[in-house]
C-alpha cells in the first residue's frame, strides 16, 4: 500500500487538472451589454477557476515526488504516470486557456464570432510540445539535477496565470494586451519553443548545500515577492522570465 501513496498524489494532479479543463469550457463565451447597449463578448466568468485549480495540481505535482523519495518508493509507473498527469493539467488545461482567449480576441473583431477554427487550433501546439518534453524526459537519464528545456509545469503555470490577471488588473494596456491574438500567437511560440529546446534550466535539487547553489533561487524568489507586491498576479509571469534567465545565466 506504501507504494500506492505518491500515486495518489499524481491522481489527485490528474483529478485537478480536469477541474481545470472544466471550468474552461463549461460555458463559453458570453456576450452581455455595457451601459450604451453596446455588445460586449467576454470568456466564461469562472475561468479564473482553472488557474486556481491548476496551482493546486502543481502542489500536489511536486508533492508527489518528494512522497516518492521521502517513502522510499519510486517506480516506472509512478514515473509514467506523472507525465500522463502533466500533460493534462500543464499542457491541455492550458493550451485551453489560450483557446478561449483566442477566441475573445477574434470576437472583437466585425464576424469574429465566426472565425475559422484553423485561427485558433494554434492554441493545441503548448500541449504537443508538453507532450514531447515529457516524452523526452522519460527516457533521458541525464536531468537529475538539471532539466534540458523549460518543464512542463512551470509553461502551464504561467499561461495558467493569465486569467487572474485579466479578472484582477485594473489596467486597461494589460486587459487589451489579453484581448489581441498576436499576444496569445507570442506566448504560444514562446512556451512550445521553452518545451522542445534544450536549453539548460534549473531544478529544485541540489548536489550541494551552498550559497552559491541556493543563490539563483534566492534571487528568484525575490522577485517573485516583489513583483506581487507592485504587479499583481503579473508577478508569475516576471517569475517565469526570471527563472529562464537565470537558468540560463547559472548554467
Amino acid at each position: 500500500m506504501k507504494k500506492q501513496i505518491p500515486n495518489l498524489f499524481t491522481l489527485a494532479n490528474l483529478f485537478f487538472g480536469c477541474m481545470a479543463i472544466v471550468s474552461i469550457m463549461q460555458s463559453g463565451l458570453a456576450i452581455s451589454y455595457d451601459a450604451n447597449g453596446d455588445n460586449l463578448v467576454e470568456i466564461p466568468e469562472r475561468m479564473y477557476l482553472a488557474s486556481i485549480f491548476i496551482a493546486i495540481a502543481a502542489v500536489v505535482d511536486f508533492f508527489d515526488g518528494f512522497v516518492a523519495r521521502l517513502l522510499k518508493v519510486p517506480s516506472e509507473l509512478g514515473k509514467q504516470l506523472d507525465s500522463l498527469a502533466d500533460v493534462v493539467s500543464f499542457g491541455v488545461a492550458p493550451g485551453l486557456i489560450i483557446y478561449q482567449f483566442l477566441r475573445l480576441s477574434f470576437s472583437q473583431l466585425p464576424g469574429g464570432l465566426e472565425i475559422s477554427a484553423l485561427f485558433l487550433l494554434p492554441a493545441f501546439i503548448v500541449p504537443c510540445a508538453g507532450a514531447y518534453r515529457l516524452a523526452r524526459f522519460n527516457i533521458d537519464t541525464e536531468q537529475s539535477y538539471g532539466f534540458k528545456g523549460v518543464p512542463i509545469p512551470a509553461a502551464g503555470i504561467w499561461i495558467a496565470s493569465f486569467p487572474l490577471v485579466y479578472w484582477f488588473s485594473k489596467d486597461i494596456w494589460v486587459i487589451n494586451l489579453l484581448r489581441s491574438y498576436w499576444f496569445w500567437y507570442a506566448v504560444i511560440l514562446v512556451a512550445s519553443y521553452l518545451m522542445v529546446s534544450t536549453l539548460p534550466m534549473m531544478a529544485l535539487k541540489f548536489k550541494q548545500f551552498s550559497l552559491k547553489a541556493f543563490l539563483p533561487f534566492i534571487i528568484l524568489a525575490v522577485v517573485s515577492i516583489v513583483g506581487a507586491l507592485f504587479f499583481g498576479w503579473l508577478a508569475v509571469t516576471l517569475s517565469f522570465i526570471g527563472y529562464t534567465i537565470l537558468s540560463l545565466y547559472y548554467k
